[in-house]
């Protein structure tokens, strides 16, 4: 098979890696890709945005499978666009329709459906400009912290939450005025829960599902939690807290009425679910759905299936992945973000990254934003630069080997947290 996997991040490059490996791929291009991707395949400089463009590359190059990493073309409706397409309709693509693509486009979409479907969630209400005052009054009647959420796609930024009242109602007028622009003329208003998260990753081909390796990952740019909120700093699988009872009141309780609320929606979804969960003293509540993998969790969760990632993507496009073997290792996977100086606000771009000759053979990195430069150089064009993704016996042995390779790649700037998976060695 041919396949095209679109986008340029971290999760890119990981579902590239992985389907590097298959035995069934011919030729694999990754549009746009980045300085590390053209070692698994072949970039392709389109703008993924243009559906024609991706259109035209797919037919042109003779492409069988299309995998979408981001969530902005699946809002977009890009797998409408392929079903709608005479010409098109015999090339899959993995990823949900775009009503589907809504669980993660609209935070009160996804709140509504959770309701219907009696999944656990926090208890909400949804903020416009026209019921403002009611939004203001609804804090009141909640216990700090308070939670605000844009309705919208905001880069993983448009999650506030907040220990005053006061500022809890100053930050819902901001939002509402535009602070995150069209993503936050809608706000959810959350219940707080207390609890500790984990990222639970299905693949589902409409009726069947499984359950994908879960990940914590750690949002906040310093240790200990601290500071502004991120796309992601690091990464750690498995979790210590998911038992076998956990995943049965995950399946049982979310997983099936999800899939089950989809298929009686009419939803077309063939492809992944990101299920944000919180642990609230052994039950698991949704934070949020995602409608694809999350990054940095995808850069460890593919170094640990085990099984063939295209086998398992073409059985979800044909609907059969109950027929599928799926295995995954035993391994602990350690994932730490390197990111530009002064991320996530203003940071410099362009600078020479090296180190790479000297990382350990069994140590996986995944270029996210990074590019090539006139030179021949790796260079940084993103916030979030490179994961270094490592595998021990426990969290310790990984992290130890995670650390030690990442200290090894030099850019001016370079920044990570040191304590990922720290907090996770209590359990």
């Amino acid at each position: 098979m041919n396949i095209l996997v679109l986008g340029s991040g971290g999760r890119e490059y990981a579902l590239a890696w992985k389907i590097s490996q298959s035995k069934l791929v011919d030729k694999l291009y990754i549009a746009p890709g980045n300085a590390g991707t053209n070692s698994l395949g072949e970039n392709l400089n389109i703008n993924i945005a243009d559906f024609n463009i991706v259109k035209e590359t797919v037919l042109s190059r003779d492409i069988n499978m299309v995998v979408v990493g981001p969530e902005q073309p699946l809002v977009d409706g890009i797998v409408d666009f392929f079903k709608n397409d005479e010409m098109l309709k015999n090339v899959n693509i993995i990823g949900p329709d775009k009503k589907g693509a809504q669980l993660e486009g609209s935070k009160a979409f996804a709140k509504a459906f959770m309701e219907k479907y009696n999944i656990p969630t926090a208890s909400c209400f949804t903020v416009t400009s026209s019921n403002l005052e009611e939004g203001l009054n609804y804090l009141t009647t909640q216990k700090s912290p308070y939670v605000l959420k844009a309705d919208g796609l905001a880069a993983g930024k448009g999650v506030l939450i907040i220990d005053s009242l006061e500022e809890a109602q100053n930050e819902l007028k901001d939002m509402l005025s535009g602070k995150f622009g069209s993503a936050s003329a809608k706000v959810v208003i959350e219940t707080f829960l207390k609890g500790i998260e984990v990222s639970m990753f299905v693949l589902t081909d409409g009726e069947h599902y499984v359950v994908l390796p879960e990940a914590k990952d750690y949002k906040r740019i310093g240790d200990g939690d601290t500071g502004l909120n991120t796309g992601g700093m690091g990464a750690v699988s498995p979790v210590p807290f998911v038992t076998p009872e956990f995943v049965e009141k995950v399946e049982t309780r979310i997983i099936k009425p999800t899939i089950q609320g989809l298929k009686e929606e009419n939803i077309d979804y063939k492809g992944f679910i990101f299920i944000g969960l919180m642990n609230v003293d052994g039950d698991p509540y949704v934070i949020e759905y995602n409608v694809r993998m999350g990054d940095p969790e995808t850069e460890g969760v593919m170094t640990r299936i085990d099984s063939d990632l295209l086998e398992l993507l073409d059985a979800c496009a044909k609907g059969k992945l109950n027929e599928v073997d799926y295995q995954t290792s035993k391994n602990t996977s350690v994932t730490v973000m390197l990111v530009s100086g002064g991320y996530p606000e203003d940071y410099k771009k362009g600078m020479v990254m090296t180190g790479f000759e000297e990382l350990d053979a069994d140590c996986i990195i995944a270029h996210a934003g990074t590019k090539l430069n006139d030179k021949g150089e790796v260079v940084t064009s993103g916030g979030r630069v490179i994961a270094v993704t490592a595998h021990g016996n426990n969290i310790e042995e990984a992290r130890n080997k995670a650390y030690k390779n990442a200290e090894k790649i030099k850019f001016e700037g370079v920044n990570y947290r040191h304590d990922i998976g720290l907090d996770l060695m209590k359990f």
